[in-house]
């Protein structure tokens, strides 16, 4: 029987072979990686035994590997000689090694076929043996009926030679009853034989979607970055896990297997027992049959462990060839992206070493003066920042600030540092127009070659899916407000490739916690708390900032406390730019209500600056008129109509300040409304293919359940906000009606 246990150590032996390390730089992985196992898979020490074919079979076996061994050598010689000719190779072989890879598979799916008719004919010699334990059982009953009746007649010397008899019948009885235990665990044994096979067919399964995946993908894998390669090599770990659990599953199979042992040294013994007493020649027989049924078991299992142990090194082999080839493509497509972005690299990736950059000067990780060189040269995306950081992937933290310090040379750039404080940013918190005209407009001057960071405040309720790299910074920023001192957390992340700031508020009235942006009895506290932050953050972290755009009255406040309070505190490199979007909001509020934000009541509650023109509360969107260095609107066409009746009340103001007031006709995001790319359309199309068009309106008006009856008839949609400002939506119409 040990030549099964021997059987099953090796197929688990096999499986738990350790392939070669990769050898692409920077990553620690391993292409199929196993735990350490220690000695063999029964489940004890076993006495010396005599030479068996198994024993043989290992002694080959062992000669094999000490020659595979011999040869490991070589095989490095030639491997490195091979490396010269990576660039050669094609995707064409990796196609041809997961077709060797499928050819494999079905040769394990008929090794399976075979293990389980063999299974099936195991069952069949089970029930015939319970059958021949039943009949023998009935036999010793007669047995010992007949003694009893036979017992009244017999002398002393045949009564003591009865009842050894009689002894050696009840040892007979517990060796019955021993092995209707080993069928039970033969039945286990089936049942884990089931499992395993199980356990085989999900491996089967997930090599399969690897394999489609990999198809899939083959096309672009060349085009990957040194930073996306992390996926495939998950998918490969997945694979080495599915691996590993056949294999413990290998190995439980082979210590159930080992446990029969025990039930042939029952059987020896049985016979050898029966062998001194002179019991009949059929129960010789019987414990006979028992025994050579028990050896045919073992023999069936052992083949189906010895084929089995073939096919998984087959398979095992595909999976290394597999990773190598992987291996050598990804290490191919690393060269060739870093000579693809050697002019730059996208926005995202420069807009995260300047996060990171901003976040080491706040948490006095280094110093103001080498945070604004090192800000420059992210600006002007100096290759040396990027070749830094992929070269310090997976260090330190320190070590990273260390090579980056290293560069830090003095500049000068081109392009400006721009701010944007806003309550809005598409597509993580968006309400109107003003989300899309933040993003729009940063990545537009990003373009420019200019610096841009936007700064808002943390909602609840904002789409953080949306948000790359979101974390925490290891800094408290304090700021004043209604006569003390509260804490803010700093949030920084990524939003379409811009660095942004998230201001988490500490303050008990939970100003951002609400579950939805505006609306509250407390708007106007709520973004004079924010507006005070986020220039107090912008203070502590020493920028030399060109531009601070705000938007609206929610952050209006910036200009007067800008050149007010912070100004006089040494921070006044930048200019204020103010663009009021809606001029029918304009946040309005008791004169006190600035004390509380650190104004002085009596230098702003005035005509000139701060105070309605309508009536005697503060008007902060007057304000930032008076205060800011240039103010815009969305259109020259609106920037007329606020200077009469549509300013609501600060056409005055806006006279007085014309000449730094000007229209600027919104744009639009043209990657992002791109109807040849934008997946939301059932159909894309372009201007030089029009035919979507139609497509699209025909399933619209199918999902709207409206008529389609006159395909020419138009539709037209308005995306807006139901307010009594766009009342003009309703006449229009009207007008289209008359026309049609």
């Amino acid at each position: 029987m040990a030549c099964s246990a021997a059987a099953g150590a090796e197929a688990t032996a096999l499986l738990c072979r350790r392939p070669a390390p990769s050898s692409i730089t920077g990553r620690n992985r391993l292409a199929v990686s196993r735990r350490p196992r220690h000695g063999n898979l029964g489940t004890g020490a076993q006495p010396p035994q005599k030479s068996t074919p198994s024993a043989n079979y290992r002694n080959r076996v062992n000669i094999q590997r000490d020659r595979a061994g011999a040869s490991s050598d070589d095989e490095h010689q030639q491997k490195s000689e091979d490396e010269n000719g990576l660039q050669n190779i094609q995707l064409e072989d990796l196609v041809e090694m997961i077709q060797n890879t499928e050819k494999n598979i079905l040769l394990l799916n008929q090794a399976r076929l075979q293990a389980l008719e063999r299974a099936d004919k195991i069952i069949k010699e089970k029930e015939a043996l319970q059958q021949e334990i039943n009949n023998l059982e009935i036999k010793l009953s007669e047995t010992g009926a007949q003694s009893k009746l036979s017992s009244k007649g017999m002398s002393d010397a045949e009564a003591l030679e009865f009842d050894v008899l009689k002894e050696e019948n009840m040892l007979l009885k517990d060796d019955i009853t021993f092995f209707k235990e080993k069928l039970i665990e033969i039945t286990e044994t089936e049942e884990s034989l089931f499992k395993l096979e199980k356990e085989r067919a999900l491996l089967d399964a997930s090599l399969r979607e690897l394999e489609c995946a990999f198809i899939a993908a083959q096309s672009d894998m060349l085009k990957l970055g040194p930073m996306q390669h992390d996926a495939w090599w998950e998918k490969v770990e997945n694979l080495e896990e599915l691996l590993e659990s056949t294999a413990n599953q290998v190995e439980h199979a082979a210590l159930i297997l080992d446990g029969y042992h025990d039930v042939q040294d029952k059987v020896d013994k049985l016979e050898a027992s029966l062998g001194a007493t002179n019991i009949s020649e059929f129960c010789l027989y019987l414990v006979d049959l028992l025994k050579k049924r028990v050896k045919s078991i073992e023999e069936r299992f052992q083949a189906c462990n010895h084929e089995m142990h073939s096919q998984i090194e087959l398979y095992e082999h595909s999976i290394v060839e597999f990773h190598d080839t992987l291996s050598k493509l990804i290490k191919e497509s690393e060269k060739k992206s870093m000579e693809h972005y050697a002019e730059g690299m996208p926005s995202e990736f420069w807009s995260r070493i300047s996060l990171l950059i901003d976040g080491w000067s706040l948490e006095k990780k280094i110093s103001n003066n080498d945070a604004n060189i090192l800000r420059e040269m992210a600006w002007k995306r100096d290759s040396r920042l990027r070749e830094a950081y992929l070269s310090s992937r997976g260090k330190a933290e320190r070590e990273l600030i260390d090579s980056f310090l290293k560069m830090a040379l003095p500049g000068t750039s081109s392009g400006l540092h721009i701010v944007h404080i806003a309550a809005e940013m598409a597509p993580v918190a968006k309400v109107g127009g003003l989300a899309d005209v933040i993003s729009g407009l940063g990545k537009a001057l990003q373009k420019k070659g200019n610096l841009v960071e936007i700064i808002l405040p943390k909602y609840d309720c904002m789409q953080h899916n949306q948000i790359n790299n979101l974390k925490v910074l290891d800094v408290v920023v304090q700021s004043y407000f209604e006569g003390n001192m509260f804490a803010n957390k700093i949030w920084t992340g990524t939003v379409e490739g811009l660095p942004v700031y998230f201001i988490e508020p500490q303050h008990p009235g939970k100003f951002f916690w609400r579950a939805q942006y505006y609306g509250e009895h407390d708007d106007f506290k709520r973004f004079s708390y924010f507006s005070r932050v986020a220039l107090e953050l912008l203070y502590q972290s020493a920028k030399k900032v060109d531009i601070i755009h705000c938007h609206d009255w929610q952050t209006a406040f910036v200009a007067p406390l800008y050149w007010d309070v912070y100004a006089n505190l040494g921070f006044n490199s930048a200019r204020i730019c103010f663009t009021c979007h809606n001029f029918e909001y304009q946040g309005t509020a008791p004169a006190q209500d600035l004390a509380y934000r650190g104004l002085d009541v009596e230098h702003l509650d005035r005509a000139d600056r701060m105070r309605d023109n309508s009536h005697g509360r503060i008007n902060v969107v007057k304000g930032a008129i008076v205060y800011s260095n240039i103010i815009t609107t969305v259109s020259p066409t609106y920037a007329q109509e606020v200077r009469s009746e549509g300013g609501r009340g600060l056409q005055d103001t806006l006279k007085i300040h014309s000449k730094k007031f000007v229209g600027i006709l919104n744009g639009i995001d043209t990657d992002t409304w791109n109807p040849s790319t934008y997946r939301f359309l059932k159909v894309q199309y372009s201007a030089n293919d029009l035919y979507g068009k139609s497509a699209n309106k025909a399933a619209l008006t199918k999902q709207l359940k409206m008529s389609s009856a006159n395909a020419s008839q138009p539709l037209v949609g308005c995306i807006t906000r139901l307010v009594p400002q766009r009342v003009y939506i309703s006449s229009g119409m009207q007008y289209i009606k008359q026309l049609s």
